[in-house]
């Protein structure tokens, strides 16, 4: 009986959020994750990054101004992380020609990024984010608890639109990103 009983409350652990430490982090409320975004409303008035994509060259986040983009932070361990780089890849496929670009923001070893996305068939860039010192630039984006996915979304002009903790699930992304596309320069 006590090894059931012990077998009922890890599967129950698992289903309702996972251990502490083992993968993505419970969602905080609504009003934590807008005390958590970024501390300037607009992209390019914070510190710069440069990072290697999987293509071996480097990126800039302002090689892709005016265009509304889509920070996806992730790692090749994150289950909810490649259930959602599913749906990103839809989204890109299907709107990238209206002005959507979406990045991707790895915090895992770049061999692991890869297979990943190959396996996915990722058709967007993915940065490396060293996951040895990721938390600053997760910080530098609003992301202090270090939950993945976690999403930035910036407006065509820059500004700070959108931040979302854990997977990011379609009606979200048709009610709050959608209409940042409508009425762009890409359109």
């Amino acid at each position: 009986m006590e090894r059931s009983g012990a077998a009922l409350f890890l599967a129950s652990l698992l289903l309702l959020g996972g251990l502490p430490g083992a993968g993505y982090r419970s969602l905080p409320s609504a009003e934590a994750a807008q005390k958590a975004a970024p501390a300037a409303g607009n992209a390019w008035e914070m510190p710069a990054f440069r990072l290697q994509g999987l293509d071996g060259a480097w990126h800039r986040l302002d090689e892709w101004r005016g265009r509304v983009i889509l920070l996806n932070f992730w790692a090749s361990w994150c289950a909810p992380c490649q259930y959602e780089i599913r749906e990103l890849v839809g989204y890109q496929s299907r709107l990238g020609g209206r002005g959507l670009q979406i990045l991707g923001l790895g915090v895992d070893e770049p061999r692991r990024l890869k297979n990943v996305a190959r396996t996915l068939g990722i058709n967007y860039p993915v940065l490396i984010a060293d996951p040895t010192g990721n938390g600053k630039l997760m910080r530098q984006w609003g992301n202090r608890t270090g939950v993945i996915p976690y999403n930035v979304v910036i407006a065509r002009d820059g500004r700070i639109a959108f931040v979302h903790r854990g997977p990011l699930d379609r009606e979200t992304f048709e009610r709050r990103i959608l209409p940042l596309l409508d009425g762009g320069i890409d359109d």
